[in-house]
This record gives C-alpha cells, sequence and structure tokens, in this order.
C-alpha cells in the first residue's frame, strides 16, 4: 500500500494542505481530480485548498489506493508548550510495515461497522502515536512507550484529557483485537476523568439565538437543533422523510452508537421546515449547501451560530452542543422525567443524563442563602 503524508503548510501566504508521495502516476492522477490541486516545483509536493472536509474528500479519493498519514494535522489545536518544559522532537517516518498494518486495522473496523469518524479519528490517533515510538517498531512496543508518549507529547503541547483517552482506546485496539501483541494494554492507563458540567443558556438567550438569522434555512437549523436535542451530526444527516408529521416525530437514524431513536417534533417546528423545504427543495438531505443533493457541511454550520451569536450580541464561548446541552436542561426544569430525557438524546447510560440534574436552576433558587438572614 502506498503511503501519502498530509500535512498543513503555508504556501504562499495560503494555508494549504501538502500531500507528500513519491512518484506514481497512479496517485498522480487521482490527485488531479481535486479541485484546485496544485504541484509546486520548488517545494516538490502537490497541495490543496484547506478545507473543512478535506480529510473525508482524501479518503473517499485515495480509499483502497493509498494509506493516509495525517497525524501531523491532529495537534493543530493544542495550546502553547507549557513553561520550561521541552517539547520532543518532530514525529519520524511511518515504516512501511507500520503503514501495511494501519490498513490492514482501517480494514477490520470497517468490517466490524465501525463509524467512520471512529476510524478517522484512530488511524489518526495510532499514527501519531507509532511516529513518536520511532525508530521501534510496532512489535517493539512495551508499556513505558506509552507513558513516554504522554509526559513528553502530549502533556508539554497541552492535549486535551480527549486526544489522550482516544490515543490510548486506539492503541489497546489495535494490540489486543487486530495485532495480537503480548504487550499488556492493561498497562495502557487513562487519564482521570474530567467532570465538567454542561454548558446551558437560558430561554431568552435562546430565543435571541433563534430569532437572529434573516435567512429561512439558518433559522431551520437551529431551530430544529434545540427544538429537538440534536447533535450536529444527527442534523446534517436528517432527510425529508424523517419527518412524521402524523404522528409529530422525527426520525433520527443511526446516531452515536449506531441507534435509531425518535423525537417528538412540535407544530410550530414542522410548520417552520414546511415552509423552508418548500423554498429550498432539497433532493437527497434536509439541509444541503450550495451544490444541490450535497449535505450541508459542519463547518458552514458552525459559522450560522457565529453569526446569530454575533447578531444576538451574546458573547459567550457558545457551541451548538450548547443548545443540545440547554434543551434537555429546560426540559428538566419543566418537570420531564429524567427517564424520558434519557430517551429523547439517546443516552445508554442514565449517569450521562443525570449531569443535567446538576445545572439545572428549578431546585437552587429555592434555596436560600444563610447570608439573607445576617442582615
Amino acid at each position: 500500500m502506498k503511503n501519502v503524508i498530509v500535512e498543513r503548510v503555508i504556501h504562499d501566504g495560503e494555508s494549504r494542505v501538502a500531500l507528500r508521495f513519491p512518484y506514481d502516476t497512479e496517485l498522480i492522477a487521482l490527485v488531479k481530480e481535486l479541485p484546485d490541486a496544485r504541484w509546486s516545483n520548488t517545494k516538490r509536493y502537490w497541495h490543496i485548498p484547506d478545507k473543512p472536509d478535506m480529510v473525508k474528500e482524501l479518503f473517499r479519493l485515495l480509499k483502497g489506493k493509498a494509506f493516509l498519514d495525517y497525524s501531523s494535522l491532529i495537534p493543530e489545536k493544542r495550546q502553547e508548550p507549557l513553561p520550561g518544559v521541552k517539547v520532543s522532537a518532530t514525529l519520524g517516518e511511518l515504516s512501511p510495515g507500520d503503514t501495511a498494518n494501519i490498513e490492514e486495522f482501517r480494514k477490520w473496523m470497517v468490517h466490524r461497522r465501525y463509524s467512520d469518524s471512529t476510524i478517522s479519528t484512530y488511524i489518526g490517533m495510532l499514527g501519531c502515536f507509532l511516529r513518536f515510538i520511532k525508530p521501534k517498531e510496532s512489535h517493539e512496543i512495551n508499556s513505558d512507550d506509552m507513558v513516554r508518549f504522554v509526559n513528553e507529547y502530549v502533556i508539554p503541547r497541552r492535549l486535551s484529557y480527549t486526544f489522550q483517552n482516544q490515543v490510548i482506546s486506539a492503541a489497546k485496539l489495535f494490540f489486543s483485537h487486530f495485532y495480537k501483541s503480548d504487550l499488556d494494554i492493561e498497562t495502557f492507563k487513562r487519564p482521570r476523568r474530567e467532570h465538567r458540567l454542561p454548558n446551558v443558556l437560558s430561554k431568552e438567550e435562546i430565543k435571541g439565538i433563534l430569532q437572529a438569522p434573516s435567512n429561512l434555512k439558518h433559522r431551520a437549523m437551529l431551530s430544529t437543533i434545540y427544538a429537538c436535542g440534536l447533535r450536529r451530526s444527527e442534523l446534517l444527516n436528517l432527510k425529508p422523510v424523517d419527518i412524521d408529521r402524523q404522528r409529530g416525530v422525527l426520525l433520527i437514524r443511526q446516531s452515536k452508537g449506531k441507534k435509531d431513536r425518535i423525537v417528538p417534533i412540535s407544530d410550530k417546528i414542522i410548520k417552520l421546515l414546511e415552509e423552508y423545504w418548500i423554498s429550498y427543495r432539497t433532493v437527497n438531505w434536509l439541509f444541503e449547501g450550495q451544490l444541490k443533493g450535497g449535505r450541508y457541511s459542519e463547518k458552514s454550520l458552525e459559522s450560522v451560530l457565529k453569526q446569530s451569536l454575533i447578531k444576538a450580541g451574546i458573547k459567550k464561548p457558545v457551541t451548538l452542543h450548547w443548545l443540545r446541552h440547554s434543551y434537555a436542561t429546560h426540559l428538566l426544569e419543566s418537570g420531564t422525567d429524567l427517564r424520558y430525557i434519557q430517551e429523547l438524546l439517546g443516552h445508554s447510560s442514565s449517569r450521562t443524563t443525570e449531569i443535567y440534574t446538576h445545572v439545572s436552576t428549578k431546585s437552587l433558587q429555592n434555596i436560600k442563602s444563610p447570608y439573607e438572614d445576617l442582615f
């Protein structure tokens, strides 16, 4: 399997994505199919626009033709290194054996029906770890290498708890279920779990955000996320047939954990969506982008929220998931049983849903501070 290294670069003052691989006529022909793909004579690499869905597009184009090593893109969200801490050197190159193993691991995950997002994440994380431990090969790895990876790569760069946890998950799956190594994977210890409260907006803030867009499609998207408590991907995967007007429910297909579920959808939202659909007449998806039949992009949806926040005058660092958190909390405060909220959100465990009890103000407002009795 051929190896293509994917890196983010600044080319002629513009953010681009470089594709590095040995000369290969088949790969060159495929890369030329990408919009605005260019060859740099001075840098000796092909480069393409730095777009949000760039990695997915490369996977689609090169599937079965080449292994994509895009692990260098993962640390892009890192903060400044810790003061006085030496950050480990640049990651090494994957050997042909590692490249072949990772490609077989990808095929194994596809066979086991892991989601595309999980496969993409695990391949990237595993590639990052294997590049770090170079010049060691996969069969030479021991438990100390993961400790060293965390201490010398993850912590100095202030990479997140989630990053560390995902690397360990990828390594455990690779070395236990696929690679069949003698390595004791139980020595790969996960970081201590973070306990963060969900971010919740007031109903007045939600109203301001939903009323902000002048564009009918933008207003419909944000309103549907809040009104039905959807994840971002769940909204973008909706199809017109998923709206059951007679029963007043919305069908959410194959969401997180490959689970289907239904949620109630109000007459107001149905009316808004019907008004939107009559205006746009989408083909495949309920919400489509500029290209007819193409799904609306995650990046564009985030931009819609950002513009709505500016118009609404809200300066909090709101994300799309805050709308889902607010939906659950507002349901709880209105008296909805926690068990029903668990079903509506698609949570496997009630413990996940119980976190909303910690941010609901309904009971807290009835508590009087002892300060009130002092004066």
